[in-house]
């Protein structure tokens, strides 16, 4: 693998509330401060340990101000003065923004590559070859997304349409993007799948900061602008954050670039998720148990199938589970059992219950908006 610690930085955006994860996930403790898939490293850490061959200690990462000692602690080896701590969320433009204009400062000509806090990635050695290939195309001017290579017809990611081959030297796997698609529905999933075109978008980007920020002003130059003087003079973030344009890095940067030319895609055929709901979780734990059984019965893991004939545990949760699929969470000690119930999700916290399936995962969120709407903010 090539060296890129000396101009190559890794920015970890570190935010959002998980609110499809909730009661595990809370604004105050969200998602990727936990360890979901009970290795004994949260999300956060996992992010850290799968970055640090590629950038030693050329990490930074964003987070809200109430999460900065949090994510000090857990990840002491990120540099104080690299954890960028936002006064409010003003969405991932500006905190993935205001990382590139950090490094601009002590580096013009340095590549930044963005990977959220909170992802599950496989495979981390072919990953990182994989983001090898994403710098290697970030040298010649690209925006770069690394493409997930689809393995069902998800309706609840975006996609991106690849076009031709590129043929940069140490990228075999890079293509030019032809456009950024929403998230679609079902059929038009299918279709996607079925020609062979399309790749899930997982919001990596890998690009010269200085392009990064370039292309930035060429569509919104006053949030540019102050992102610029932010990281030239520290001491007036409280002054200028909160007046930031918020937008998501797609909207402001990647689909427009795409549709300039501008934008490149590695195809990436690695196991990804982003764990957004406790169907998707679920599902990992349901792999993963699949895979450690299948080594523990010295088998291929490539085979392990599932594994979604069991109740599954997040973290040391206390359960008796009677012929029942699903997934059990629990935070308060006392015993959970489960009789006879296919694909249930229980979530035990001791202020608050969740009791649904995995069918009505993507619902969990209404509950938190519910809970805002009346007031119960120390619920949320």
């Amino acid at each position: 693998m090539t060296n890129t610690q000396d101009d190559f930085w890794c920015v970890i955006p570190a935010g959002g509330a998980g609110t499809r994860l909730w009661p595990l996930s809370r604004s105050g403790a969200p998602k990727f401060l936990h360890d979901l898939m009970g290795t004994g490293r949260t999300l956060i850490q996992s992010t850290v340990d799968r970055l640090e061959p590629l950038a030693g200690d050329h990490l930074l990462v964003v987070t809200g101000r109430r999460h900065v000692e949090a994510v000090a602690e857990q990840v002491p080896q990120v540099a104080r003065g690299r954890l960028l701590a936002e006064p409010s969320p003003r969405d991932s433009m500006a905190a993935i923004g205001w990382a590139a204009a950090v490094v601009e400062q002590q580096d013009p000509d340095a590549i930044i590559g963005s990977f959220a806090a909170d992802h599950v990635i496989g495979e981390e050695a072919r990953f990182r070859e994989l983001v090898e290939q994403a710098v290697a195309v970030a040298r010649e001017g690209y925006v770069v997304t690394l493409g997930i290579e689809p393995t069902y017809p998800a309706t609840g990611f975006g996609y991106i349409r690849e076009g031709d081959a590129l043929g940069v030297e140490g990228a075999p796997d890079a293509h030019a993007v032809v456009e950024f698609v929403e998230k679609p529905d079902l059929p038009t999933a299918e279709k996607y799948l079925a020609t062979g075109e399309y790749r899930w978008n997982a919001g990596m980007f890998v690009v010269k900061a200085k392009v990064l920020l370039d292309l930035l002003a060429t569509w919104h130059p006053e949030l540019t602008a102050g992102l610029r003087r932010i990281a030239a003079d520290p001491s007036r973030l409280d002054e200028e954050w909160d007046s930031l344009e918020r937008i998501a890095i797609d909207h402001a940067v990647a689909e427009p670039a795409a549709a300039a030319g501008r934008v490149a895609v590695v195809r990436c055929d690695v196991p990804w998720d982003d764990i957004g709901d406790f169907h998707s979780l679920a599902g990992l734990l349901a792999t993963a148990s699949a895979v450690d059984d299948a080594r523990a019965d010295g088998g291929s893991t490539s085979d392990a199938g599932t594994g979604d004939t069991a109740l599954h545990t997040v973290g040391t949760a206390d359960v008796v589970s009677v012929d029942s699929t699903g997934i059990v969470a629990s935070r308060t000690g006392r015993l959970v059992s489960v009789i006879g119930m296919d694909d249930v999700v229980v979530v035990d916290t001791p202020d608050a219950l969740l009791v649904t399936t995995r069918g009505r995962a993507q619902h969990v969120k209404g509950v938190v908006d519910t809970l805002k709407a009346s007031g119960r903010t120390d619920l949320t």
